[in-house]
């Protein structure tokens, strides 16, 4: 007998971009993402409420921002504690699903926030990131309760595309294919944006590449996109088997990513203390169970969502209590029934990178982006005349009524949301305080 309550498939990739699926950008042969989006709801615009795994997935297993779930930084870095809130596993639990999470965890072990999950593989015993050995366990757990009366929520975490970080054996390979490189790396002035940008660059991960030729960088995105097809593949191994199971019509299904990745944009690789598109924008595909589908369930959609909104998702589809959170339910945009979510801004996070302390704050409106450091400036962006963030107008006249007000926007949602920002202070490389001439006054 199968089950009529809706089952839950979370699965997510780490660090991988918005772009990166082939049905945004054709150098990326995801045919499992393609597939499934075709049938889905495709987000344009979904955010990550940071750059940093494990306060990422921090915001997506709450629906808290990092700045309330404790979780800063990295597990073990600066501002890595663990985490020590109530998940949606343990809502899922109390609501009578079978719940299971395999694969990435890098939440550490705190008692509190790692119950809820009848089976798991990665959470509560040891780290585990072996893509293949995720989804053979998500196999068996999908054939043995596919037919059960009781709802599952299953969540799988892959490490790829993060194995990135493994280029440098590749760095001196000569491409495969010919990859052009994207325009801000060609135009891109770090000159005139915070420092610490370029700073990561020449004395932190970006040393594997600073100052070589763009055939290394080439060899970079060819390498990363590499990374993002093996977990397309096993995505689809999931996928497909979901299908011939016939869950797919009785099951709410997330697709999406804790961040992203520089992919060469700007000159810059992997993750670090900057705020780009690239690095705060993620995939998000979603497909509502049959019944909650109507006319009016779109194709795709630009509401600007936040990762805070997945487990108030998921949650509200299953009939879960999650009370407390930052982020809205998507269900209303998802069925086309009820009253649909609004968000005038995004804002995003950051904290550090590994000892290395550089907190900064972003809010993102339909047309600016607006990035406050501590102790290293600020940036300004109109998205509309420049997507592609070429051009830092932090500091220009002609834009300083912008410039406040989203300052003073930004400045209300820490104060309302008691967000730790001003008592933040950045270090250097090896965590040492910086000198009290660098640290950056309270804007007005």
């Amino acid at each position: 007998m199968k089950n009529k309550q809706t089952n839950i498939l979370f699965i997510f990739s780490d660090q991988q971009h918005w772009q990166a699926a082939g049905f945004n950008d054709a150098t990326f042969k995801t045919p499992g993402l393609d597939r499934f989006a075709s049938k889905s709801t495709v987000f344009t615009r979904a955010f990550c409420t940071t750059p940093q795994c494990s306060p990422s997935r921090s915001s997506i297993m709450t629906g808290l921002y990092p700045s309330k779930t404790g979780v800063l930084g990295n597990i073990g870095q600066a501002g890595g504690d663990p985490l020590q809130s109530r998940t949606i596993g343990a809502a899922l639990r109390e609501a009578g699903y079978r719940t299971a999470y395999f694969g990435k965890w890098h939440l550490d072990k705190d008692p509190v926030g790692t119950a809820g999950w009848d089976e798991d593989w990665g959470v509560t015993g040891p780290e585990k990131n072996k893509d293949a050995e995720v989804t053979c366990r998500a196999l068996d757990f999908l054939a043995r309760n596919a037919r059960s009366a009781q709802p599952f929520a299953i969540f799988i975490s892959y490490n790829n595309p993060h194995d990135i970080y493994a280029f440098k054996k590749e760095r001196d390979l000569p491409p495969k294919i010919s990859l052009p490189l994207p325009e801000t790396w060609h135009r891109k002035d770090l000159s005139r944006v915070p420092s610490v940008q370029r700073q990561f660059m020449t004395e932190d991960h970006g040393k594997i590449i600073a100052g070589r030729e763009q055939a290394v960088w080439q060899k970079y995105r060819e390498f990363y996109r590499e990374k993002v097809q093996m977990y397309d593949g096993e995505l689809s191994r999931v996928l497909e088997a979901v299908e011939q199971q016939g869950l797919f019509d009785n099951t709410l299904t997330m697709v999406t990513s804790d961040h992203g990745d520089m992919d060469a944009q700007h000159g810059l690789v992997l993750k670090g203390p900057f705020m780009y598109e690239h690095m705060m924008r993620i995939p998000l595909v979603i497909s509502p169970p049959a019944a909650a589908a109507t006319a009016r369930t779109p194709r795709e959609t630009d509401f600007m969502c936040v990762n805070v909104d997945l487990a108030p998702t998921i949650a509200d589809f299953a009939g879960a209590r999650l009370p407390g959170n930052d982020g809205v339910s998507l269900k209303p945009l998802l069925t086309g029934e009820g009253r649909a979510p609004r968000r005038a801004a995004v804002i995003g996070q950051y904290y550090s990178k590994q000892r290395w302390v550089n907190p900064i704050r972003m809010i993102r409106t339909d047309r600016y982006k607006y990035n406050l450091y501590r102790g290293h400036g600020e940036e300004l962006y109109d998205l509309q005349n420049d997507p592609s963030e070429l051009h830092n107008l932090a500091g220009d006249p002609a834009c300083q009524e912008t410039q406040a007000r989203l300052a003073g926007e930004l400045e209300q949602w820490m104060q309302a949301n008691a967000d730790p920002f001003h008592s933040q202070n950045p270090t250097t490389r090896s965590g040492a305080p910086l000198a009290a001439r660098d640290a950056e006054p309270r804007p007005a």
